[in-house]
């Protein structure tokens, strides 16, 4: 198969890399070119837009910010639906809103295409090392044509459901990633503040029944003062908004998903978006009384 990629990002680029690697015939497109110098660099064909790409691939996938960019990706004017074909698919691998997600199979199935929805989990390290966990929704027979492609990004593939039911996996996916990023930045502060050696409090608390990956993952990074993206915090806060907003439709208490989501948009709001979700803890630190 003939893959397409849109949108070369910190998690698109290593996935893209991991493609080529695995021998396939890649083309891709970015809204901002040179960002695709690298992965041209590595083999791949670069599209002069998302029509070109469409027409040039049997299977394309697309790895963007929000909901709002991969509709416009999708079915924009401009669009990867300006070139598609029967029998193509596309396989949305951001993470956005499970509703719209079923709203453009439809609109795709019409066309005689199909669609899946593949969110991702592991970071810019699973996506490095192609050992992506991918969160499936759609037809079975469409997952299973595309599942060697998949086996070319990640580790473990899951089929969920329906449209949309791969990205209701990763909503709740993101909402343990949320609470955990929450629970690590109270327990460091709180350890700091009390006068613990933070390297050992890490040692200890991830080898016994409190380990995670984020205390893997991310415990190192804060113990080096370093809050450089592996996966954004605005992209946590926008995670966490899909799941607030789900919420809303049901009756029951979600509070610690709610509390996670006012801390990210808090977090987002001071303009922390660019930096590592772990980055968080600077709102622990900020409320940190100071001495006089």
């Amino acid at each position: 198969m003939k893959i397409g990629f849109a949108g070369i990002g910190i998690m698109g680029k290593s996935m893209s890399m991991n493609l080529l690697k695995s021998g396939y015939a890649l083309t891709v497109w970015n809204r901002t070119p040179e960002k695709t110098e690298a992965v041209k660099d590595a083999g791949a064909e670069v599209a002069a837009s998302l029509a070109q790409l469409a027409d040039r691939s049997d299977v394309i996938i697309t790895m963007l910010n929000d909901t709002p960019d991969v509709d416009e990706v999708i079915l924009g004017k401009d669009g990867l639906a300006t070139g598609l074909s029967p029998g193509k698919v596309v396989v949305d691998m951001s993470t956005i809103s499970p509703d719209v997600t079923e709203l453009l199979a439809d609109r795709l199935g019409k066309m005689r295409c199909d669609m899946l929805d593949a969110p991702v989990s592991g970071g810019d390290v699973g996506a490095r090392n192609g050992t992506l966990t991918i969160m499936v929704g759609g037809k079975r027979q469409v997952f299973e044509k595309i599942l060697p492609v998949f086996r070319g990004m990640g580790k473990t593939m899951v089929h969920c459901g329906g449209h949309g039911d791969g990205q209701r996996v990763k909503m709740i996916n993101q909402i343990l990633c949320g609470l955990h990023a929450v629970a690590l930045s109270e327990a460091f502060t709180l350890a700091d503040r009390v006068g613990l050696d933070l390297e050992v409090v890490h040692k200890v608390v991830s080898s016994g029944a409190a380990g995670s990956w984020a205390l893997d993952n991310y415990g190192p990074r804060l113990l080096k003062g370093d809050l450089s993206p592996g996966f954004k915090l605005g992209m946590q806060q926008k995670d966490l908004r899909i799941a607030h907003e789900t919420i809303r439709q049901f009756e029951g208490e979600f509070s610690g998903t709610e509390l996670a989501y006012r801390l990210f948009t808090r977090a987002k709001e001071n303009g922390w978006g660019e930096l590592g979700s772990h980055a968080l803890i600077r709102l622990y630190e900020e409320s940190r009384p100071q001495s006089c």
